[in-house]
């Protein structure tokens, strides 16, 4: 049999004259067409496999059950209404896999289309994937097509309304090679995770732009205050040059604490392997402190000791500020807020649908993926942040005035 899709019309001429979302998803739209057609043939193929022979096929003689005609019937796409031919057969007993008999919803397979993207599947992984379960050529159009609504979904997502405070913000980016006026570049994708009142983690945005700088994450910080959010309590990112200046600039009164995890990565790199252990050993004495005063103590001693290397000791007296800002609290608060794990978790999760991608054809296609990656790991946060009833009572206390529990 001809596994090749042939469509009662010109695809690659309705794309070229599409122009708008509605010509490509709406009622009358390219996807609703081809959607038709393939969820058709599928269901033919189904009949096949009932019977045990091809349509047409000499072999139907030697049998008592042939096919019978078609069935209308109506049923509900992403895509609005739909009229689908379901082939019938004379015994009557033929049931469909694909649109069950009495169903009238078929949104699912444009889900599982997109669910199969968001797993990381590339478009030649599904087509194939889809081959090998329904024996159908699904054209790399169709599902490119498909996943468009995800854009729709993303932009939705990216422009909610947010809260008016968050208590904790983590800032991070991760790197893609992206395709770009016919080159290959690498971009950054920006993340933002919030805690919220309520102690529950929430990603605020998703941005993907130059390569990771102060200016980009100042557009980042406006598009949240233009988003509704108007305080955030404490802002935890990493060593970035000049992003603790463009933080003040639109949430002067947040506080800033910096990664004690990337100030450590940093300074281990100037350490000969052999003495990494006892090094590592020495910075633990200057976080671990119970409070700032004996910090600073364990930093004059690591100091000292070290003093042959500068370079790994020179960016915690540079940043003391933005570092010691966790020895105002509490323990509870303390274990949130000295590292940016919250969102490298974050981060891990996406490298898992991201990795057998060598790079993106364009933004959109990274963004996509991303996002849909995004909503299924939030999915998972279903409980709050442990202890988050004494923590945010501390925080109440601490930033008196700026939080409304009612």
């Amino acid at each position: 049999m001809n596994n090749k899709m042939n469509f009662p019309f010109d695809v690659e001429k309705e794309l070229s004259q599409a122009k708008t979302m509605e010509d490509l998803m709406g009622q009358d739209g390219i996807l609703k067409k081809l959607l038709k057609v393939m969820t058709e043939r599928i269901l033919q193929e189904e009949m096949e496999a009932h019977l045990g022979y091809e349509k047409s096929s000499q072999e139907q003689k030697n049998t008592a059950n042939r096919r019978n005609g078609i069935n209308k019937k109506k049923v509900r796409t992403q895509f609005g209404d739909m009229e689908l031919e379901t082939p019938r057969d004379r015994e009557g007993n033929f049931t469909p896999q694909l649109v069950p008999k009495r169903s009238r919803d078929l949104s699912r397979i444009d889900t599982q289309i997109i669910s199969m993207y968001g797993k990381g599947m590339t478009t030649r992984d599904i087509q194939s994937h889809l081959f090998e379960i329904y024996g159908t050529d699904v054209s790399p159009a169709y599902i490119s097509i498909a996943t468009e609504k995800i854009m729709q979904l993303a932009a939705e997502w990216q422009n909610r309304v947010l809260d008016d405070v968050y208590p904790i913000v983590f800032f991070d980016a991760i790197h893609y090679k992206v395709r770009h006026e016919g080159k290959v570049v690498v971009k950054a994708s920006y993340t933002c995770l919030g805690i919220n009142a309520d102690g529950h983690k929430e990603v605020l945005g998703l941005w993907v732009g130059e390569s990771e700088g102060a200016s980009y994450w100042l557009r980042v910080l406006n598009e949240l205050r233009n988003r509704g959010v108007k305080d955030i309590f404490i802002v935890c990112i990493d060593g970035l040059k000049g992003f603790p200046e463009a933080i003040a600039s639109v949430f002067p009164n947040a506080q800033i604490q910096l990664c004690i995890i990337h100030m450590i990565r940093n300074s281990v790199k100037y350490i000969g392997t052999k003495q990494r252990k006892e090094f590592c050993a020495d910075l633990k004495s200057i976080y671990k402190a119970p409070a700032e005063e004996s910090a600073k103590e364990a930093l004059k001693e690591v100091e000292i000791k070290w003093k042959s290397y500068p370079l790994a000791i020179k960016p915690w007296r540079t940043h003391w500020e933005h570092i010691s800002t966790f020895f105002q609290y509490p323990t509870e608060i303390r274990k949130i807020i000295y590292t940016t794990n919250a969102v490298e978790a974050v981060h891990r999760q996406l490298r898992k649908v991201t990795k057998n991608r060598a790079s993106f054809p364009h933004d959109e296609s990274l963004i996509k993926i991303l996002f849909l990656a995004i909503r299924d790991v939030s999915k998972k946060w279903t409980k709050s942040i442990p202890n988050w009833a004494l923590t945010i009572s501390q925080l109440s206390i601490i930033f008196e005035g700026r939080l409304n529990l009612n």
